[in-house]
């Protein structure tokens, strides 16, 4: 074996000729260079590795090696490896060869290249390899030389005959297209391309067919005469002469070549070279538009071949940076934009290609590049948003691209937009074709009025998104200008045109429908929540620090003021004209500088509210008017001071007031009505009321506003029952009957099994009525009952025809009853996840106030329901933010309540009411926070100061000067009242440790007696008591395992002291060690009696498993396993040759082949310790396990063994399968089949070893019965599983 074979690891390949001359020196050179250059050969085996660090960091070290040795053996050794990996099985590994060649060759200038061909030749010789090893000599011959032009030194060394070389075995390659494709071209184009003009002009006759045929055949030869057309056009003028490519009669030639080149990067998604090679052709001879129209347009787009579609896609995208204006205009009204714009359309399945993506690069990568052009980047973001379908532009509202566009081009687009919206120009427009023609036809006739809608709606969301995206790119006048277009056209109306308002200039040429309006007003409020959102984090940035919704109401007030130019679409009272006046006399107020804080926020809902007067002016105006109220009454509280004012008892507060106005506005869908609501709440909710939290409460509290929903609401098929029968209830009474029955499946089935499912007994009686009276169904079946008429059969259809009628009117009136229910029920958890923004905005702000107390219950019972039908995904939102609220910021919270006042009984029953409900509930889950909301109340009323308590505290303080334990108790419990506390949990914890299927969990006390030790101290007993009482077995492992973590708390031993810690260790050993009492003189005879049956079954299948299980067993209990002494071979008895020759005799027949021989009981001979009767060879088999035994001259009787206990006939055995194996074995072996002796009948235990022995006293039957260990049964049972096949076998086999 040569060494580059054991190095490399590849199949032996066959030595050169070079080689064999030196065979005499190769030994020495081998052992040698494997003796030193371990570390050498290893960086071949690295340079293939998968990772591409490993790989690089293997050549570069291959490299540095061998520039330490430039003249060793090392570097024949490293050309003639990496030569012979060229060509390796591995795909994989020829490009890492190729690599690491390259790098070689171009690190080491002196290596003549051409040698190098030369080893590759004489390795890889195309006419001499064999038929299997074509193809690895091809690639090898192709990575080769592409080795050689990555190094950089084919293209660069003065010496071509490398080159030529190279080029000659290129075209040598390409004749393999099987095998290589157009790989070898793509090569030889490449190289051409790096050489010089002098070297091409010179190898050009060599390499270029003159054929036209032949240079239109393939894309790479069409290649080359590109890349000689642009570097030596006067030498291919002589070569070829003059050749016009783009000419009438090439065009089909060049379609054929792009379809060709289309296909060959269908899997890398690319264009192709050639391609953009010919656009820079035709842009360089001006045939640019005979190109776009008559390669690109009228031929590839006509193959109707997706590959070649993609390729005019990527085309466009490329030829974007290079084109004028007007080539862009007339590349972007073609047909390739048209046909792009019906590829956006119809990709819409998830595994369809979609090509929006690469051409947003494209458009992205032009727009950047040109941010000095604002008239391209304009025509190409214009051209886009022309292409339609329907009016519908192709391009999404929301496009990144637009971020590269300069101030001007961005000015520009906006105007256009503006435009198109007020005169909508559809013939200016690329609309789509439609593949539906009966669809298009039917809608023709609406087509202008639905295109109209479709565009403006797109223009609208188009100028959102460019403010919310470029807010801060913008100029300040260009957002204030799409903001006052966006108000104006939501809900004013221009009469005529004024200089004063920019907005009236220009007139609609289309009226603006009310569905149209609504999408401008919707438009509008999300960009006023941008603005304020974007004003929120950068006030400095907007002029004189205005809000933009104050800016825009100042705007609102201007057209209010120039009625007889502009109205509004819905105009307002004279009332509400003065709520609006009142209005900004409000809004001045607040900006005086003497305002408070909060002042900023009234003044954000003042101004919202105004702005949406316009939109809903009767429910606005009643909010103007309670909202300015509560403002100054609520800056007035401070400046009234001492001075005390007559108040109307009836009259309710001012926060009860803003709580009923912030639900109002919550029930609205306006994210920013949502986030002025909290942060109008937060200001406010310092001054909450107890009525006040009622009103959020209620709409949170399933007891007052769910009790409908619940039975409402379709959660599964139980409820669908009953929802049908209260539908039913509301039509008639005879509906009523049989509804409950009804809507037992799901919404997917067909019409007709729920139209059969809707049918109710009463509607069955009506139809019975109608065949009777239409004599079609009679009482009593006659044979010579007389046929309806004509008349009768067409009145009997009439009444059928208007029952049914009715009756499907009747069932979609219960279906939109139903839907309209689910609708509600949608609407109403979406509300209440909003108002749970006001309670959240409560606990975080003020969580010492004591209302905070009033919410535990509440929440408790939004979770509760939760649980229980969360279903839909609004029933998770709401149960998700309910429980982070309780759990995150109420239980967890740092803050909570200190001034309890008088609550402190009504804490105590709360406290009480919790841990019921939490032993109650159905689950942990739930359990658990009613758990820790008893926890939190603990923590409240431990840490809370009420003002009676206080007083008891400081008169039990003041009675003696000794605090005694009990008064450090009393002091450290705050509010809390210890005995009744610990009266609470001690029944949860009895209940626990009591209940078979309890909620609770120990966790849950664990937490209870981290937080509060002193109750810890107190449950103890009780967990102590509970170890070994009576109880179930899970129970007292419960008790067990919370008992252990209890006593490794640091808080409850610092409870403790000294004494009375190691008197409570001292009863739970006490009760642990009775727990655990186990006589194992007891064990240790039951497992002795066993010794003596497992060393008899040594041999048998299992046995030594059983064996080791039996000793390690024995070992913890003190008995060492004693040595086996190894004692010679003996020689077989006489007694065991015939069967040992039979088990030697090679070729007998299978079991199931031979003949059963059929005996009775009778004529079976006694069994002697002579001869064996004929078996078959299952018992030749299992006569293995006995045959030291009878070698031994001592026959295995079928007595018990020594040291097992005999049992009586009437007594049931322990292990039946055991003793049946052991008669089974003793008959094998020839010995008789004793009678079992009496019961009373002592046997003599066979004694053990003496060594490491404990107790050798007999046992009794009886203790060996109850004392037998979990290991030993398992032992057993394995021996019982492992002989109960054989046993089955042997029954089988006899009569």
């Amino acid at each position: 074996m040569s060494v580059a074979e054991m190095g490399s690891r590849e199949p032996a390949e066959p030595l050169s000729s070079g080689d064999a001359t030196q065979n005499s020196a190769r030994p020495a050179d081998r052992h040698g260079l494997l003796k030193h250059s371990r570390e050498f050969l290893d960086f071949f085996w690295d340079i293939v590795k998968p990772e591409q660090e490993t790989r690089l960091a293997a050549t570069e070290k291959l490299l540095e090696y061998l520039r330490a040795r430039p003249k060793g053996s090392e570097m024949k050794y490293a050309l003639k490896r990496l030569i012979t990996g060229l060509g390796v099985g591995r795909e994989t590994a020829r490009p890492c060869y190729s690599l690491a060649l390259a790098q070689l060759l171009q690190s080491f200038e002196d290596l003549p290249l051409c040698s190098i061909l030369q080893q590759m030749q004489e390795k890889y010789d195309l006419h001499q390899v064999k038929k299997s090893m074509v193809r690895p000599a091809l690639f090898a011959n192709l990575f080769g030389v592409l080795a050689l032009f990555q190094s950089g030194r084919l293209v660069k060394d003065q010496d071509q005959e490398a080159l030529r070389k190279s080029v000659k075995l290129l075209q040598a390659l390409a004749q393999y297209q099987n095998h290589l494709q157009e790989q070898p071209w793509k090569a030889l184009v490449d190289i051409l391309s790096e050489v010089s003009e002098a070297t091409l002009e010179e190898m050009l006759p060599e390499v270029l067919s003159t054929d036209l045929d032949a240079m239109f055949s393939c894309p790479e030869q069409l290649g080359l005469f590109l890349l000689a057309q642009q570097k030596v056009p006067s030498r291919l003028k002589k070569l070829v002469g003059s050749i016009n490519l783009f000419s009438d009669e090439n065009v089909p030639r060049l379609v054929n070549v792009l379809k060709m080149a289309a296909s060959s990067v269908k899997k890398e998604r690319k264009l192709p070279t050639v391609a953009l090679e010919l656009l820079h052709l035709a842009l360089k001879e001006n045939e640019f538009l005979r190109f776009w129209k008559g390669v690109v347009e009228q031929g590839l787009l006509k193959l109707q071949f997706w590959p070649a579609s993609y390729l005019c896609f990527r085309l466009l995208g490329a030829a974007l940076p290079l084109l004028t204006k007007e080539q862009l205009q007339l590349v972007m009204r073609g047909d390739v934009i048209r046909h792009y714009g019906e590829h956006t359309c119809t990709a819409k399945l998830p595994d369809q290609f979609k090509f929006a993506t690469e051409m947003e690069e494209y458009v992205g990568t032009f727009l950047e590049g040109c941010r000095d052009d604002p008239e391209r980047q304009l025509a190409v973001l214009v051209a886009f948003s022309s292409a339609t379908n329907h009016g519908l532009p192709v391009v999404p509202t929301f496009w990144r691209v637009v971020r590269f566009l300069s101030p001007q081009a961005l000015q520009g687009y906006v105007a256009w937009l503006q435009g198109m919206f007020l005169q909508p120009d559809l013939d200016s427009l690329i609309d789509l074709s439609t593949d539906n023609p009966k669809k298009a036809q039917d809608a023709s006739q609406h087509m202008p009025k639905r295109a109209v809608f479709r565009l403006r709606k797109w223009i609208i969301l188009r100028l959102v998104s460019l403010v919310d995206n470029l807010y801060l790119e913008m100029e300040e006048a260009l957002t204030e200008e799409v903001a006052r277009f966006c108000l104006f056209h939501s809900f004013f109306v221009t009469k005529k045109p004024t200089s004063q308002i920019p907005e009236t200039r220009q007139q609609l040429s289309f009226p603006l429908e009310s569905q149209a309006r609504e999408a401008v007003s919707s438009a509008f409020f999300s960009l006023l929540q941008t603005l304020s959102t974007q004003f929120k984090l950068a006030p400095e940035q907007t002029r004189g620090g205005q809000p933009w919704t104050y800016r825009l109401v100042q705007f609102a007030d201007l057209l209010l003021n120039h009625s007889h130019s502009v109205s509004l679409v819905t105009p307002l009272t004279a009332q509400q004209c003065q709520a609006w006046d009142r209005m900004l006399q409000t809004l001045k107020e607040l900006e005086a500088p003497s305002s408070e804080p909060r002042a900023a926020a009234f003044q954000h809902l003042l101004l919202l509210v105004g702005i949406h007067l316009f939109k809903s002016p009767t429910e606005s105006c009643d909010l103007l008017g309670d909202i300015q109220t509560c403002i100054r009454k609520s800056l007035g509280e401070r400046c009234r001071g001492s001075r005390t004012k007559v108040i109307d008892p009836q009259e309710l507060p001012w926060v009860e007031v803003l709580v009923e106005i912030l639900l109002a506005l919550l029930a609205q869908p306006s994210h920013l009505m949502r986030q002025v609501a909290r942060s109008v709440f937060g200001h406010v909710c310092s001054h909450l009321t107890p009525r006040a939290l009622q009103l959020i409460l209620d709409v949170l509290s399933p007891e007052t506003s769910e009790d409908v929903d619940d039975h409402v609401v379709v959660t599964d098929e139980s409820d669908e029952r009953w929802l049908k029968a209260a539908e039913d209830k509301s039509e008639d009474g005879e509906e009523n009957r049989g509804s409950e029955s009804e809507d037992q499946s799901d919404g997917g089935e067909s019409e007709e099994e729920e139209r059969d499912r809707d049918v109710d007994q009463g509607f069955r009686e009506q139809l019975m009525s109608v065949l009777q009276a239409g004599k079609a169904l009679s009482g009593e079946e006659s044979e010579d009952e007389e046929e309806l008429g004509d008349e009768a059969m067409m009145a009997l259809d009439q009444s059928l025809a208007s029952l049914f009628a009715e009756q499907k009117l009747r069932i979609q009136a219960r279906r939109d009853e139903k839907s309209k229910l689910q609708k509600e029920k949608a609407l109403r958890r979406d509300f209440q996840i909003r108002v749970l923004d006001l309670v959240e905005v409560l606990v975080t702000k003020q969580p010492e106030n004591v209302l905070v107390l009033e919410l535990l219950e509440p929440l408790l019972g939004i979770i509760r329901r939760s649980l229980r039908s969360s279903s839909s995904k609004q029933e998770q939102d709401l149960l998700h933010k309910t429980a982070r609220i309780f759990t995150h910021h109420l239980c967890r919270g740092r803050r909570y309540c200190h001034d309890l006042g008088d609550r402190v009984e009504a804490l105590h029953g709360q406290v009480a009411r919790l841990v019921e409900q939490a032993g109650r509930q159905p689950d942990s889950s739930t359990a658990l926070y009613h758990f820790n909301a008893s926890l939190y109340l603990l923590r409240v009323l431990k840490g809370g100061t009420a003002k009676g308590h206080v007083h008891e505290t400081q008169e039990v303080l003041e009675a003696g000067t000794d605090p005694s334990p009990s008064t450090e108790g009393l002091q450290a419990a705050g509010c809390l009242d210890l005995n009744l506390t610990i009266r609470i949990y001690s029944s949860a914890l009895s209940s626990f440790l009591t209940k078979r299927h309890s909620p609770l969990t120990v966790p849950m006390f664990l937490s209870l007696f981290s937080r509060h030790p002193v109750l810890c101290k107190s449950l103890l007993p009780i967990l102590v008591q509970r170890v070994t009482g009576p109880g179930r077995p899970r129970q007292q492992a419960q008790a067990c395992l919370l008992l252990q973590k209890t006593l490794s708390m640091r808080e409850v031993r610092l409870c403790f002291q000294d004494p009375e810690w190691k008197q409570l260790i001292g009863q739970v050993l006490t009760k642990v060690t009775e727990k655990l009492t186990l006589d194992l003189t007891v064990l240790l005879g039951v497992l002795q009696g066993q010794q003596q049956g497992l060393q008899q079954g040594v041999h048998s299948t299992g046995s030594s498993r059983l064996l080791d299980l039996y000793w390690q067993a024995m070992k913890t209990l003190g008995v060492q396993r004693p040595k086996l002494e190894k004692n010679p071979k003996e020689i077989p008895s006489a007694t065991q040759g015939p069967i040992s020759r039979k088990r030697k005799k090679k070729g007998f027949l299978p079991e199931t082949k031979k003949r059963k021989k059929h005996r009775s009981e009778d004529d079976m001979p006694a069994a002697t310790g002579g001869s064996q009767p004929p078996g078959t060879g299952r018992k030749r088999k299992r006569m293995k396990a006995k045959v030291p035994a009878q070698a031994n001259g001592t026959p295995t009787t079928k007595g018990p063994a020594p040291g097992t206990p005999t049992l009586s006939p009437n007594t049931p055995a322990k292990f039946p399968k055991l003793q049946k194996k052991k008669q089974k074995l003793s008959w094998v072996n020839g010995a008789p089949s004793s009678p079992t002796k009496p019961a009373g009948q002592k046997q003599h235990h066979k004694a053990l070893p003496k060594k490491g022995v404990l107790d050798k006293s007999p046992l009794s039957t009886l203790a060996r019965n109850k004392a037998r260990p979990p290991l030993v049964i398992r032992s057993l049972s394995l021996l019982q599983s492992g002989t109960k096949k054989k046993a089955q076998l042997r029954k089988a086999g006899k009569p």
